[in-house]
Order: C-alpha cells, then sequence, then structure tokens
C-alpha cells in the first residue's frame, strides 16, 4: 500500500531557491529534504549526469525526487557564467566535492559573493572545507572515527551498519545550516564535514573520554554504556530490543516478567552480569512477538527485530509515490501540508530547467 500525495499547499520552503552541486548521497540527501518542504532546488549536473544515476534509476530517485535539473560544464567560461547568473537569483548553494575542487570550480562563499551577497553556501567535505583532499566516503569515515571499533561483538572484529549513517547524517546537518544562515539574513559560508559530524554523534561517549578518561567498548548484543537492562535479547523466537532507561521501566517490566530485586538503576548496572542473565533467562520463555505485545500496552520500550520489508510492511503510511517511485517520504510531518512528491529529474541535453 502507498499513499497517493495531492499538491496544493506550496510548502513551508516555498519561494526558497537552492542550487544543488550534489554526488551520490550527503548531498543530494540535503537538497531532497528541502524539496520535500516546498523549496525549489535545481539539481547542476554534467553533461554525462551526476554518477549516481548510473548506481540505477531507483537509488537516484531515492535521493533526488523533487528536483530540477541543469547541466552545465562548471570547467567552462560559460558554465561560470551561467552559475553566476543562478547564484544571483538564489538563497542557497550545496555542494558536496573534494574541498580542492569546490574552491577549483568557484563553488565558495568568498568566490560567489560578487554575484549574491546573501548566497548561502554550504560545502560537505570529509574532513573541511580546508581539511584536505583524503578519501572520506561514508564507511571509511565510520572507521576513522571510532564507530566501527565501537560496533559488533566484543569478541569478533569491527563491524559497519548497513547503510550510510555518515552520509546521511552530515546532510541532516548540512540542511540545518543552511536553513540557519538563511535565517540569519547574511549570506556566507557554511562548511560541514563527515567527521565532524560522527564525531559529534559519538557526544556521551566522547564526553566521558573527555572529561573522566573513559573509553568506550563494545559489549554484547549491543548493549548500552550507562542503562541496564538495554539491549538486544534472545527469545524463542527472534530477538528482542529491550531499552530500560528508568526505574519506572523496570518496575513494569519486572513484575510482567516476574523479576524480584534489582529496583534502582545504580544497583543494576553494577550487578550487570546477573541482571542480563535473569533477564535472558526470562526473555527466552516467550517469543520476541510474544514479548513486544505484553509490554507494549505497560508502556516498556520494546521492540522484536524486523528486516525492513517487514518494517515497511508495518509502515504504510511512511511509503509515497513520486512518479513511478515508490519510496520513502520525508520524515518531516508538518501541520496541514502534505508534499507533492515528483519523481526525480530527467537528465537535461542543454542548460535549460526540467522537471
Amino acid at each position: 500500500m502507498t499513499q497517493e500525495t495531492s499538491g496544493g499547499d506550496p510548502g513551508p520552503l516555498a519561494g526558497i531557491r537552492i542550487l544543488e552541486v550534489g554526488t551520490m548521497l550527503a548531498g543530494p540527501y540535503a537538497t531532497m529534504l528541502l524539496a520535500d518542504l516546498g523549496a525549489e532546488v535545481t539539481k547542476i549536473e554534467p553533461a554525462g549526469g551526476e554518477i549516481s544515476r548510473g548506481v540505477g534509476p531507483s537509488y537516484f530517485a531515492s535521493l533526488n525526487r523533487n528536483k530540477l535539473s541543469l547541466c552545465l560544464d562548471l570547467n567552462s567560461d560559460a558554465g561560470q557564467h551561467r552559475l553566476g547568473e543562478l547564484v544571483a537569483e538564489s538563497h542557497a548553494l550545496l555542494v558536496n566535492l573534494k574541498s580542492s575542487a569546490i574552491r577549483r570550480l568557484g563553488l565558495t562563499y568568498e568566490q560567489l559573493r560578487r554575484f549574491n551577497e546573501r548566497i548561502v553556501c554550504v560545502a560537505i567535505t570529509g574532513f573541511g572545507l580546508h581539511g584536505g583532499d583524503d578519501p572520506a566516503f561514508d564507511y571509511v569515515v565510520q572507521a576513522s572515527t571510532g564507530i566501527a571499533a565501537l560496533t559488533g561483538d566484543p569478541e569478533g572484529p569491527p563491524t559497519l551498519p548497513g547503510y550510510s549513517s555518515a552520509d546521511n547524517s552530515t546532510g541532516m546537518c548540512a540542511a540545518l545550516g543552511l536553513l540557519a544562515k538563511i535565517i540569519s539574513g547574511s549570506g556566507g559560508q557554511v562548511d560541514v564535514s563527515l567527521r565532524d559530524v560522527m564525531l559529534s554523534q559519538l557526544n556521551y561517549h566522547a564526553s566521558a573520554y573527555l572529561n573522566n578518561g573513559v573509553e568506550p567498548q563494545r559489549r554484547h548484543n549491543g548493549a548500552h554504556s550507562y542503562y541496564v537492562p538495554a539491549q538486544l535479547f534472545p527469545t524463542a523466537d527472534g530477538h528482542l530490543a529491550l531499552f530500560i532507561t528508568h526505574d519506572g521501566f523496570w518496575k513494569s517490566f519486572a513484575a510482567e516478567a516476574g523479576i524480584g530485586g534489582f529496583e534502582t538503576m545504580t544497583e543494576r548496572v553494577a550487578r550487570r552480569d546477573e541482571v542480563l542473565g535473569v533477564v535472558t533467562a526470562v526473555l527466552a520463555t516467550d517469543t520476541a512477538a510474544g514479548w513486544e505485545r505484553r509490554l507494549r500496552p505497560l508502556g516498556v520500550p520494546a521492540a522484536a527485530v524486523r528486516t525492513l520489508p517487514e518494517a515497511l510492511d508495518a509502515a504504510p503510511e511512511a511509503v509515497v509515490m513520486a512518479g513511478d517511485f515508490r519510496l520513502v517520504g520525508s520524515p518531516i510531518q508538518i501541520s496541514g501540508y502534505l508534499p507533492d512528491y515528483r519523481p526525480p529529474p530527467r537528465l537535461c541535453p542543454s542548460p535549460n530547467r526540467d522537471r
């Protein structure tokens, strides 16, 4: 089942014009979030198209719906002239390329302010606009910032999640920075790096190390550092995520599970192994789905581990139509506004805008 959408409300970002020189994921995802909210996003592509077109139609659609397309050779005088014209009538330009390429192509505020003093220029790079050109693909950044070292079984090798968390997170931060600068009313440069975003997402781990010298460690079943029990547990059928963050949750869970004692978080943390042993034994008496049905009405945070197809089947309202593509819609729900999802733009053979 998919959600059919219809136009009408132009959206909260109607009238905001954004240029994108983006490739693959982080940049295109950032501008797609803004386009979903009504911004007019023009994707500037080389003659052969942005490289993610070659990955496949559904991949490209998942990151580029609701946009316009314009083919420009930014290495040419004509392309640079047209870029200046576009900048003069736009609110922002977002680019994700190597930092040297951003400067070489004249895609910084210092190079574009002559066309528009109020233009907001957002640069997404691996290590900052002045941080060099070392390769900074998503998985590389996860490895270099400590994410991979924290993920996986303690006795096993480090591992990576099955999706591009660094690119997606950086795209969201870039969209936030872009809007913040537009709201400020003045033009300028916004610099967002994958490295900095992922370090910031290690917030409490980083704080514990910086202030108390506590190094984060991998724990079995993805156990939380501070809360017990808060991790995955095997059950009679499937795995259950249980996340007990305060004593009220524990009281409700323990009553349903028939567990006595361990009434405070301080005690549960101090007796972690004992608590986990008791909880593991109890959860093995029912299935993951059974525990979810029992605990949800009590307000206890618990969920059976599902596959992506199962999760999509359980949330049909999250799926929308954009032309012929079934996609996950915008995660930002705004009262009174329903996006009119349009398919990704066709590749323009000439320097004209095209839907």
